[in-house]
């Protein structure tokens, strides 16, 4: 292949610095680079900000990091913000300024970008699967999902991840393999391979929420029956129902995302492209980064208990800078007793907007 030559020269000499061996998968304009560098840019920035906020927000919280809902939403946030900044940053420096690499650097670059954005989808598919124990197994919960389990399966899970992502590095390249049309260096089965991983986490997810979604349904309808009745579970029912809402919505974020992505890798694979489609596909892969992005809103804005942290976390910087006179240094000390009612106070919360299963 053609590509692999390319690459092998510039390995051997560094006396051609305009030399880029890729240049031919970087088919972007000028006003089109700049298009990137706009929108690129700060949604990597802000995704990365909101998920490292996030993941604060629960690590430090002894309550949240204790139980195995979190961890789970510890691991997309991780994730997530690892895909932010190695994704901007490597998809900026390769389109727009066409960073020139070894072949070593830039397969341990997109092996890094791959790695994120499957444990990625990785956690939310652990994410689906603890909420289904919640909503069908409430009695067995506990039991079943312990702490010590969800570390153990998202230490698997990031494993996985970590190793079906270099396996281009450890020399599954496309040399002499037929090199992807999308990815440089990357072979056409091994595109395949990853794809067919992405398609099975994205089938368990489905089939997970699509059994939450189809017992709030069967609540939405016991509801009915009774309405205005009170009968016992029904705030349990309200719960569920308001629960699918949101995970519809993160159902219908996720595949807005990544289906015009996937869908032309997929494409590639069967036919070859026009240097238009290579434009387009670029342009969709930022959809994972807005991906990225969405998740922590949708599960900060919309989780009881990441609110009542954060309302406790401002509560005591609050407290801390009002404790401060204009020098900087305490005028006073603190009261561990005023502190501790004014944090029961901020920690309560309703229990029926809570979005997972409580431990306590």
């Amino acid at each position: 292949m053609e590509i692999c030559w390319k690459i092998e020269a510039a390995n051997g000499s560094r006396d051609d610095l305009d030399f880029n061996p890729l240049k031919d998968y970087m088919v972007l304009s000028s006003s089109q680079k700049i298009a990137i560098a706009v929108l690129c840019t700060p949604l990597g920035l802000l995704s990365a900000l909101e998920n490292l906020v996030v993941l604060y927000l629960i690590l430090s919280s002894h309550r949240l990091r204790r139980k195995p809902s979190y961890l789970f939403i510890s691991s997309l946030a991780g994730a997530d913000f690892l895909a932010s900044v190695v994704f901007a940053c490597s998809f900026v420096n390769f389109h727009v300024f066409h960073g020139v690499d070894s072949k070593a650097v830039f397969l341990l670059k997109i092996g890094s970008v791959t790695m994120t954005f499957t444990a990625s989808v990785g956690s939310l598919l652990l994410t689906a699967i603890d909420r289904y124990l919640c909503l069908c197994y409430p009695p067995t919960y506990k039991a079943l999902l312990t702490r010590r389990r969800a570390l153990v399966a998202l230490g698997i899970m990031w494993a996985l991840s970590a190793l079906v992502s270099y396996l281009p590095l450890m020399g599954w390249t496309c040399c002499p393999r037929p090199c992807s049309e999308l990815f440089p260096l990357l072979p056409n089965d091994y595109l395949l391979g990853w794809l067919l991983l992405i398609a099975v986490l994205f089938s368990g997810i489905i089939y997970t929420y699509g059994h939450v979604l189809w017992k709030a349904h069967q609540h939405v309808a016991s509801l009915a029956e009774h309405h205005n009745r009170q009968v016992p579970g029904m705030a349990r029912m309200r719960l569920d129902v308001w629960l699918a809402k949101t995970l519809g919505v993160l159902l219908a974020v996720l595949f807005i995302c990544w289906l015009p992505a996937l869908t032309l890798m997929v494409y590639s694979l069967a036919s070859p492209l026009s240097e238009q489609v290579r434009k387009v596909f670029a342009f969709c892969s930022l959809l994972c980064l807005v991906n990225s992005m969405v998740n922590p809103i949708i599960y900060a804005l919309r989780s009881g208990e990441i609110r009542s942290s954060a309302h406790h976390r401002l509560a005591r910087w609050k407290k801390h800078l009002s404790c401060l006179g204009p020098d900087g240094k305490e005028e006073f000390p603190r009261s561990s007793i005023t502190e501790t009612e004014a944090d029961g106070k901020i920690t309560q919360g309703p229990a029926s907007r809570e979005l997972y299963c409580s431990d306590s």
